[in-house]
């Protein structure tokens, strides 16, 4: 029994590391998306019904191409480097932009978007459509891919994701 335990656990321990910082898709499904509490996106939500943010519900301007949403807490050690690694992505790509909301005092949003820990990065698309979405530290690599996916082909995009990622 206790070898069994001890399996479970070294298994379940590798896949939650593995998931950690990985920016995955949101609403790539098909279906319509529903917000965790359930209620579905607003009517002229993106595509697919892909859950939006909007500069309201950030109490911040969307970046005109891109917006990189960062929910981070007091106590949280990983929300530092996140939030330098957003900072210079979003200082290098022109139109992109990094919003860090507290997370404890923005539990409306926490819970509409079902985040439970912190970091959580959110990419924005320029309407607010929630494209990509990481629990735990993204690395610069990621995050410039993510965006590279999203943006429109110019030459700021394309020389960032090809410039070397320093993590």
């Amino acid at each position: 029994m206790l070898v069994a335990v001890l399996i479970l656990t070294t298994a379940f321990g590798l896949a939650w590391r593995r998931r950690q910082g990985r920016l995955r898709a949101v609403g790539a499904t098909g279906r319509p998306a529903r917000y965790p509490d359930g209620s579905a996106p607003a009517p002229g939500a993106g595509a697919a019904g892909q859950p939006t943010l909007t500069a309201a519900d950030l109490r911040h301007e969307l970046g005109p191409r891109a917006t990189l949403v960062q929910f981070s807490s007091a106590l949280c050690a990983p929300c530092r480097a996140t939030r330098q690694i957003l900072g210079e992505v979003a200082g290098t790509l022109d139109g992109v932009s990094h919003v860090e909301i507290d997370a404890e005092s923005r539990l409306d949003l926490v819970r509409r978007l079902g985040i439970f820990s912190t970091p959580t990065v959110l990419v924005l698309g320029p309407g607010g459509v929630i494209a990509r979405q990481a629990s735990g530290q993204p690395r610069k690599a990621d995050v410039i891919a993510a965006l590279g996916e999203l943006l429109p082909s110019t030459g700021s995009a394309d020389e960032a994701a090809a410039a070397p990622a320093r993590d």
